[in-house]
Formats: structure tokens, C-alpha cells, sequence
């Protein structure tokens, strides 16, 4: 049977993964969980799961998702999303994990925690890039939906199934990696 402290570091990389196509949404997600007790966090970060933080996080997630549909700001925020979503993922990441001494717990964080985030998130400011030079941005409405549809269903499968999250962030670093090579080559 797979511990529950490898379940915490899928549930962390799944997580962090999310936090990379919308910041908030993945920790509302887990601010839910914490609230309505489907998954324990660590004792420091019991706060996620409380009323004000799931309100908070509730009314950030609305506002992150409306603002990446009105053209300028997503753009905008893409350039300060990167070092939020580093920072988030790393936050997520020390907030699941359980079981595990303060150092691997923080060295896991930031490394992959905050680097799955930053390296989905810069592949996502990319492509959104890329759609605002190719459309003059009137395709990144379909990204911004994309985007925020794979940080729903990765934040769901990753409370849910942390297993299955994990072989879904290695699914998107294949993606990435793949796409990387064909934009390298042209």
C-alpha cells in the first residue's frame, strides 16, 4: 500500500502542477478540502482550511479566472504569475506533505513544488504569448478556458486520486517538453 507520505508528495506535485495554469484556484481547491476535512494538512498550515481562508481564496480565484478574459491583463498578469505561482506551488507543497523532516519537506517544496509551477506556468505565459502574436490576441479567450479548466480537473484528481495527478503532471512535462522541441526546431 502506498503511504500517506507519498500520497502528501503526489497530492503536493499535483497541486503545484495546477497552481501553474491558475494560481488560486488549486489552493481554493485545497482550502475546501481542509474545511471539509477530505484532506489533512500540516499542522502549521491548518489556517488554509479555515471559513476566511476558503472565502478569500474563493473570491482571488474568481477574480484571477475574470481578469485572464479581458485582453492586456492577461498578458499582464502572466508577468507577475510566474514568481506567484513559484511561490504557490512551494506553499502548496509544504502544506501537504506529511511525515517528512523540515528539510527534505522544504528542499521537496521548492524544488518540486515551486519548480513544477514555474516551469507549467512559463510554458503557459508562452502559449499565450503566442496567441496574442498569431490572433492579436483574440485566441487566448480559448486558452484562458483551457487553462482554467486543466487547473480544475488537476486540482480535482489531485485531492482525489493523488495517484493518477501524478502521472498527469509527467503527461504535461511530456507536452511541454514535446512542444519545446518543435518551436526549438523552427
Amino acid at each position: 500500500m502506498i503511504s500517506e507520505t507519498i500520497l502528501s508528495v503526489f497530492l503536493g506535485v499535483g497541486l503545484s502542477a495546477s497552481v501553474g495554469f491558475r494560481v488560486f484556484f488549486p489552493l481554493f481547491a485545497l482550502s475546501l478540502a481542509a474545511y471539509f476535512d477530505i484532506w489533512e494538512l500540516n499542522e502549521s498550515w491548518l489556517w488554509i482550511g479555515s471559513t476566511s481562508a476558503v472565502i478569500t481564496l474563493g473570491i482571488a480565484t474568481i477574480v484571477e479566472i475574470g481578469a485572464y478574459y479581458i485582453p492586456v491583463i492577461d498578458n499582464a498578469l502572466d508577468t507577475i504569475a510566474i514568481p506567484l505561482a513559484t511561490v504557490a506551488g512551494t506553499a502548496v507543497m509544504v502544506s501537504t506533505v506529511a511525515d517528512l523532516s523540515p528539510v527534505i519537506t522544504w528542499a521537496l517544496a521548492i524544488i518540486a513544488g515551486g519548480g513544477t509551477a514555474a516551469a507549467v506556468k512559463s510554458s503557459a505565459s508562452a502559449t499565450r504569448l503566442g496567441s496574442t502574436v498569431s490572433t492579436a490576441g483574440f485566441g487566448n479567450p480559448i486558452i484562458s478556458t483551457f487553462e482554467t479548466g486543466t487547473a480544475v480537473v488537476m486540482s480535482i484528481i489531485s485531492i482525489f486520486l493523488p495517484i493518477l495527478a501524478i502521472f498527469l503532471v509527467l503527461f504535461i512535462f511530456y507536452i511541454i517538453f514535446k512542444l519545446y522541441k518543435k518551436l526549438r526546431r523552427n
